[in-house]
């Protein structure tokens, strides 16, 4: 009875150091991949390129530059800059917002305009058709504008951090040029061109235009009011 019982543990434990030995042995799965945070499926884009533009862009932009600025009036020079530290969390929001703008220009999905929408200026001003072949043709130069927009804006808000007013200006016109070699690309590619015959064919653009439209359209919104 007692050999019996022997044998009985025996062949317990050759069963069970055999089976730990094939598990050792057997190839373990992977652990599953973690699901991805940007799929696109994540996002839930409504505002359109054109919405955010106007809003977000346009807006947030135009407080900056007229953050630091002198102006000459009949009631004398007004010298604007941040003063407070109210005044500078003022500016710093405003930065913050143009920053994640450049960042939801980019999300995917989004449209350029609304079904229907037109250019306000047409033979100057592309189409949102038009606009978008551009984009998709070439993704990466969008990237790129998108994030000269963002480059531009961190070293504004670089300068806010550091109260610096007179650095907030000269900053300015960086910004200035990341919006409008943008709007150049995709908005108004054909506004600046040389008048036929005006120029040699393939000699490009007019070189008297103005940089930028930013300061004819302050003016113009100014003649509004």
């Amino acid at each position: 009875m007692l050999v019996t019982f022997h044998r009985v543990r025996y062949a317990l434990f050759f069963m069970l150091a055999t089976a730990l030995f094939v598990s050792c042995q057997a190839p373990q799965k992977p652990a599953p991949a973690p699901q991805s945070i940007s799929a696109e499926s994540d996002y839930r884009p409504v505002s359109t390129i054109k919405d955010i533009m106007d809003s977000m862009v346009d807006y947030n932009s135009d407080w900056l530059w007229d953050a630091v600025s002198t102006e000459y009036s009949s009631r004398g020079i007004i010298d604007r800059r941040p003063k407070t530290d109210e005044d500078w969390k003022e500016a710093r929001k405003h930065a913050i917002a143009l920053l994640e703008a450049s960042n939801l220009l980019l999300m995917p999905g989004r449209a350029v305009a609304k079904p229907g929408e037109k250019s306000e200026n047409p033979g100057i001003e592309e189409s949102p058709e038009e606009i978008k072949k551009l984009m998709d043709a070439d993704r990466a130069s969008w990237v790129m504008y998108a994030h000269g927009l963002f480059d531009s804006t961190k070293l504004m808000l670089d300068a806010i951090d550091k109260k610096d007013a007179d650095m907030l200006l000269d900053l300015g016109d960086q910004l200035d040029q990341a919006c409008e070699k943008c709007h150049e690309h995709y908005w108004y590619p054909h506004q600046f061109d040389a008048q036929a015959g005006t120029v040699p064919p393939g000699a490009g653009s007019d070189p008297n235009h103005q940089f930028s439209d930013r300061f004819e359209r302050k003016k113009q919104e100014a003649v509004k009011k």
